[in-house]
């Protein structure tokens, strides 16, 4: 038998994931079996196995394949002279990614409205939940650096300020992959972020 090269074993790996994207948005996570993947990817369960220790490993690589960006954002900020400028840009870019790249949206969407974290997939929840308390510690350190460069009202609290943006991406998430047509995401991203940060910024008065 001869052996996989780590490029044949790479190719089944992704094939196997874009498979768990399409089966997990056309009919849910709880309703889908490994047998069911390895039929849309053309694979056997122990290819599967091979490469995941079960479905609930199997999504969480599904999960980070797209969203698995905490130390390009970290080194962007660092890199930032304008720390609300770079949670304006990464909040934009973020919501324009979504709106516009197909792969992102499906995966989202399965994230959101498809998977009940529940029985196997309970184990995971804690992961994804920590994933959320990394973003928002990014978010709070840009704050803080926005009030050390006095662009940041002093009477605005950075950990509250960096839960506030969280919250209004959750919900433009939410309800635009429930509905697309409900509004232009593209278009409305940059102005419902800047109307946020407006809100945040130094003004006349507290200086």
């Amino acid at each position: 038998m001869v052996r996989k090269t780590k490029e044949e074993a790479q190719e089944t790996r992704h094939r196997i994931l874009d498979a768990a994207e399409q089966v997990f948005q056309r009919q849910g996570v709880s309703r889908t079996s490994l047998t069911h993947i390895a039929a849309e990817a053309g694979v056997t369960r122990g290819a599967i196995y091979w490469h995941f220790r079960n479905k609930a490993d199997l999504y969480d690589a599904m999960i980070r394949r797209v969203l698995d960006s905490e130390e390009i954002c970290q080194a962007r900020m660092l890199a930032q002279n304008d720390p609300l400028r770079f949670i304006h840009d990464l909040t934009v870019e973020f919501l324009q990614r979504l709106a516009c790249d197909p792969q992102y949206q499906r995966v989202l969407e399965i994230a959101w409205h498809k998977c009940e974290y529940v029985d196997e997939m309970a184990v995971i929840r804690d992961s994804h939940l920590e994933c959320g308390r990394r973003f928002i510690a990014l978010l709070e350190e840009a704050m803080r650096c926005a009030q050390e460069r006095n662009q940041l009202s002093a009477i605005v609290c950075p950990h509250q300020a960096a839960v506030g943006v969280m919250a209004l991406l959750d919900g433009l998430m939410v309800n635009w992959t429930l509905e697309p047509s409900l509004f232009p995401l593209t278009d409305y991203a940059p102005g419902i972020i800047d109307t946020y940060l407006a809100g945040l910024r130094v003004k006349r008065t507290d200086t």
